[in-house]
């Protein structure tokens, strides 16, 4: 489990040069969920209410290189991603400050109030400008994994987030608004990857294969996509999975990612 440290515990610089940004902090309460920063609250501010904060520290290299690509992208991301108010690097600390979004976790099982939300914020990420920064190629999540041509199959330019698990995808309690938060692993590819993943969620949380295809065909990247493409992402991705957990463990998982071939 990932150390969690409390707005207490932060050292004492550190706290200062946040409030100097933030406003006084009267209240914080920790986030338990997620898996990589060493930080990770919500702080109520005096003079400017609410505010989410994560960081890890500057010793945790892999850390603060998701942080430092949630960073780069947040202008491109903006509105479909929480605003970034606020960076602070102090005593061998990285923290970001983001506006608050009072909200939850999205509900991807069958008949949930949830999925059009998601559909609708899964087509406006298909509208992001791609930054000119350099972004891995989505191939690259694949090193190891890909048999000739893939690698050429699974190019595009368009910005993707690669990782469009549940409790990546804020509702918020004003409007239903889905938000897609921590873009700490952006790769560039074909632009119906995040749709198609999150259609192989929609089937790890309950849905027939015919149910998250039909939702699948509601993003019109997905009806214009490549076939070799298609074939090329479920391949690798059921080879990547069987080397890390095993024949047996991937098994189920590989089953719904192979529901996406045509």
């Amino acid at each position: 489990m990932t150390e969690r440290v409390p707005w207490d515990q932060l050292p004492a610089g550190l706290r200062t040069v946040i409030e100097d940004k933030t406003g006084t902090v009267t209240a914080s309460t920790p986030v338990t969920q997620g898996l990589n920063c060493t930080t990770a609250q919500i702080i109520t501010t005096r003079e400017n209410g609410p505010l989410f904060l994560k960081g890890v520290r500057d010793t945790d290299l892999d850390g603060a290189a998701a942080l430092r690509w949630e960073e780069h992208l947040n202008d491109t991301v903006g509105g479909i991603s929480p605003t970034i108010r606020h960076a602070v690097r102090a005593d061998g600390w990285y923290c970001l400050a983001f506006v608050y979004v009072d909200g939850r976790n999205a509900d991807l099982s069958p008949d949930s109030p949830d999925l059009d939300a998601v559909a609708f914020t899964i087509r406006r990420m298909h509208r992001l400008r791609t930054p000119d920064i350099p972004i891995p190629p989505l191939a690259d999540c694949f090193t190891g994994y890909l048999m000739p041509g893939e690698a050429e199959a699974l190019a595009g330019g368009h910005l993707l987030h690669t990782d469009t698990n549940p409790h990546n995808i804020m509702i918020s309690n004003r409007g239903g608004t889905a938000y897609i938060v921590d873009w700490a692993m952006p790769a560039v590819g074909p632009e119906w990857v995040d749709a198609a993943y999150t259609a192989v969620r929609l089937m790890e949380y309950g849905h027939a294969p015919a149910s998250a295809l039909a939702w699948l065909r509601g993003i019109p990247s997905w009806r214009s996509a490549d076939p070799k493409a298609v074939e090329a992402l479920v391949s690798a991705t059921c080879r990547r999975w069987s080397a890390m957990v095993g024949a047996r463990g991937s098994a189920a998982s590989n089953e719904r990612v192979q529901q996406l071939l045509p």
